[in-house]
């Protein structure tokens, strides 16, 4: 590409980097979870959320599991403001979540942020500044003391208004444009900020680490991350916080990473909302812990449901291949994917296994309120002999022979194929009621009676058009011997009759399913399928549908 010289690495590796976190394996307990959906992830909607759908929305993330809840920039709007003071009149947070805000360090702000705040049980006020090159540089022009001097003064006004105003409150810095701060400098400001806090065991302070640009590989984020983690003052009264972006499409693993170098805090948004690409998602970050066997301390029992009311409050759209919230994140549309899938699922039902470990399937879709039906297997011209057949048997109980399902699977990928389009699981079932079961045409069964038990010997009536007749047979068994009758009668040529049954569970009745497979002389081989309440009705059934389909074939 061209101009690739105008672009050079505007972050900053630690000059001592310790990489513990690369000795660790995976993330062993779920961190303090922060939403911000109501303040980055509202100011980054394009119509932001109305005081109505902001209560509905803040109500889901209790119900989730959220302790601490980021409300809004209260000093923003009216909006924002009339949002915070309505959760605390009409007593809307339990007492087990924290409200947090998030303030300017500036005097007007801090003071108005204090004003929204009055009577609340508890909060956290989350005071920030920017601190990279480019925004002292570019934005501020001011010098590194200079800067410091805006933390600092404003801390200390946050410190001159808690003591002010009615409520309970814990204090948050961030130093904002973390990633795009020479490392020392960023540890400066903070443990000045800590130095005006004073942070105690029963009084901590939160010190949070934004990636407001994802800027490095996520390694790099991780070592700064433990740099700070390692030299922070105060530190064992320091709860340790990232909150990155996604501009690179790393968010998820630079709070990963993060939480090995020693964060102990996410904040996020639910499926990743946020300014530009967005905050890391924390629907990502909790199941991805899920299928390590950690529990997130977050309820995603039921995500279609989440995204459903996320979807209508916030105008946005989880997408299809969305990790586990997409619609088609557990579904195999490839015909080999689904084969393993619908043999793993098989395997777990005779074997009953602790652990989850089906093929492709991360984790179990039911466990987070998606069903196995129409969500995992999907059919289209890419499909495959197993994953029709697994959509016939679990939809609808057919247990279709292996050769069957081939045959038949060749034929529904063909219609899919002709008609350009997905298939839904009702059409493949009118498919194969239409193709392969009770066929009448060109000859139909009406009965069969036996004359003879020892031979074998039978009577079958069968309708032709208009013309009712019986022909005999005999044979090794009554299958047999209706099979032979057949095909003296209309001089077809068979072999090798493939036969299988089971029940059919319909309701409160039970009827019988019969597969037949005959092979003619040329080596092809043709299926049919009987259903009826008697079983040696149903086997008559599918002997006579896959001799039709057979004689269809050899008529055109």
């Amino acid at each position: 590409m061209k101009n690739v010289n105008k672009y050079a690495r505007g972050y900053f590796m630690p000059a001592e980097t310790s990489l513990k976190w690369a000795q660790k394996e995976y993330i062993t307990e779920a961190p303090i979870w922060c939403s911000v959906d109501l303040r980055d992830g509202n100011q980054a909607l394009i119509v932001p959320m109305n005081l109505e759908e902001k209560l509905e929305y803040f109500k889901m993330l209790v119900d989730i599991g959220f302790k601490e809840i980021e409300v809004g920039f209260p000093a923003a709007s009216e909006t924002e403001f009339a949002f915070l003071r309505t959760l605390i009149e009409q007593d809307l947070i339990p007492d087990d979540v924290t409200i947090q805000v998030l303030t300017q360090s500036r005097e007007h702000i801090i003071r108005k942020t204090f004003e929204s705040l009055k009577g609340a049980k508890k909060a956290v006020v989350h005071l920030y500044n920017s601190t990279s090159v480019a925004q002292r540089e570019q934005v501020f022009r001011k010098s590194r003391e200079e800067i410091i001097d805006i933390a600092v003064s404003g801390a200390k006004l946050l410190k001159e208004c808690a003591s002010e105003t009615e409520g309970n409150f814990q204090f948050q810095y961030s130093p904002e444009s973390f990633t795009g701060t020479e490392i020392d400098f960023a540890l400066d400001i903070c443990n000045r900020v800590l130095d005006v806090w004073h942070p105690t065991a029963e009084n901590p302070v939160i010190i949070n680490l934004p990636a407001t640009v994802s800027m490095s590989m996520p390694h790099v984020y991780a070592s700064q991350i433990e740099y700070m983690s390692e030299h922070l003052n105060y530190r064992e009264h320091v709860i340790l916080s990232v909150h990155p972006h996604n501009d690179r499409g790393t968010g998820v693993a630079d709070a990963e990473l993060g939480m090995l170098a020693g964060a102990q805090r996410v904040e996020g948004t639910l499926f990743g909302n946020g300014e530009r690409t967005g905050n890391v998602d924390i629907v990502t970050l909790a199941l991805n812990m899920y299928s390590h066997g950690v529990d997130p301390k977050l309820n995603f029992e039921n995500i279609p449901a989440i995204a459903s009311v996320y979807e209508r409050l916030t105008k946005m759209r989880v997408s299809e291949r969305h990790p586990y919230g997409g619609e088609l994140v557990f579904t195999a549309f490839s015909g080999s994917h689904q084969d393993a899938i619908a043999k793993g699922m098989k395997w777990r039902e005779e074997k009953e296994p602790e652990h989850w470990s089906v093929p492709y399937l991360l984790i179990d879709p039911k466990d987070i309120g998606r069903e196995y039906e129409g969500d995992i297997i999907r059919i289209n011209s890419q499909s495959g002999k197993g994953g029709i057949g697994y959509v016939l048997q679990m939809k609808y109980g057919l247990d279709l022979p292996a050769k069957m399902r081939e045959n038949f699977g060749y034929f529904v990928k063909n219609v899919s194929d002709q008609q350009q389009k997905e298939l839904m699981p009702d059409e493949i079932y009118d498919i194969f009621m239409k193709e392969y079961v009770n066929i009448k045409t060109p000859v139909e069964f009406v009965k069969y009676r036996f004359t003879d038990n020892e031979d074998f010997r039978t009577i079958v009536t069968i309708r032709t058009g208009n013309e009712v007749k019986e022909i005999e047979g005999t044979g090794n068994g009554r299958l047999d011997a209706i099979s032979n009758a057949l095909q003296t009668d209309l001089g077809l040529n068979y072999s090798d009759l493939v036969y299988t049954e089971h029940a059919l569970e319909t309701g409160s009745k039970s009827q019988a399913v019969s597969y037949i497979g005959i092979k003619t002389s040329d080596g092809s081989v043709y299926w049919g399928c009987g259903i009826d309440a008697d079983i040696m009705t149903s086997s008559v059934k599918a002997l006579f549908s896959a001799v039709n389909r057979f004689s269809r074939n050899a008529t055109n």
